[in-house]
């Protein structure tokens, strides 16, 4: 198993820098009296392709050399990465094939097709979308892009919390969503370089817990079809995210739908930015758990702000 290092995050940060955007840092006194914590929002939603994913894919296209690159690239997702990988390969001009489930959001295959991505639609389940994807590759001789087992791809996520930490030094703890694992990967190989005393917590869905009773078992513990509106969370966790969470996540916390949903709202309305429900998994835990951080300094990672409003629970 190929583990990326910190200085593969570092040549990573270098590489992508032209493609994304140094995304803001954002703050609430609203949200840091209602917590009683001091909670800085990295903020993903603002950047490119609307998610912090646009990293971790530039990362992987912009590394692959020109013989690599020929057949162009595909992966299986179901929105954001997809989304990211047909931009990022759009900016170096070859091609993205991406495999998402027929029930992914409306709005990320419109993004999808707005990169130029070709789609290709399987049943959503984590067996369909690798067994398409394989095909793809075998018939395009495509670079496969995995959105999260992929050490390219972690050491890409992991300048959003290395960026976070230049701008904001002393956090007690992290907090970011885990789906695949992806981000909460390089957020671990960040902040366990540079801040080893700082917490690292991943938030979940209660519906989608798959890493929650991974994190418990010891072991990786595979769901499918698991439903959440938290879309973007509901893939499983692999060998290589499995090393990062077991050895650097201090604890999973989970929260339910309800609570998610709340916690959008209340960003939306409080902090004037939109997110996705992804996005509001770690406000959400934070707000159960005030107990947990209570007086700390807790940076979140806010992972995107792909929402199809019209669809939205209690939107209508």
């Amino acid at each position: 198993m190929d583990i990326p290092t910190y200085e593969d995050v570092l040549q990573a940060h270098a590489r992508i820098r032209p493609y994304i955007h140094r995304t803001p840092v954002l703050t609430s006194s609203y949200l840091n009296q209602l917590t009683g914590a001091e909670i800085f929002f990295k903020c993903e939603n603002l950047q490119k392709v609307g998610a912090f994913k646009a990293r971790g894919a530039s990362n992987a296209v912009f590394g692959l050399s020109d013989a690599d690159a020929v057949n162009g690239v595909a992966t299986h997702s179901s929105g954001n990465h997809a989304a990211a990988l047909s931009f990022a390969a759009g900016r170096r001009g070859i091609d993205a094939t991406v495999v998402m489930p027929h029930n992914a959001p409306a709005t990320k295959k419109a993004a999808v097709q707005s990169y130029g991505g070709r789609i290709l639609e399987c049943e959503p389940t984590q067996a369909a979308r690798e067994a398409m994807l394989e095909q793809v590759i075998g018939e395009t001789g495509a670079d496969a892009v995995h959105p999260y087992d992929d050490p390219r791809v972690i050491a890409g996520q992991a300048t959003c919390a290395l960026e976070l930490q230049q701008g904001i030094d002393h956090l007690d703890a992290v907090v970011a969503p885990v789906g695949g694992g992806g981000l909460i990967s390089g957020t671990c190989l960040t902040m366990s370089t540079l801040s080893p005393q700082t917490r690292v917590y991943a938030a979940e869905p209660a519906n989608a817990d798959d890493a929650y009773r991974s994190f418990h078992a010891g072991e990786i513990v595979r769901q499918d079809a698991q439903q959440s509106v938290a879309d973007g969370l509901k893939t499983n966790l692999c060998p290589l995210s499995w090393h990062f969470v077991s050895s650097f996540v201090s604890d999973i916390l989970l929260a339910s739908e309800d609570e998610i949903l709340d916690a959008m709202y209340l960003t939306w309305q409080r902090m004037k930015i939109i997110i996705e429900p992804s996005s509001a998994v770690p406000l959400a835990i934070i707000l159960k758990n005030k107990d947990l951080f209570r007086g700390q300094r807790v940076g979140v990672i806010i992972t995107g702000g792909n929402v199809d409003i019209k669809n939205c629970p209690g939107c209508k």
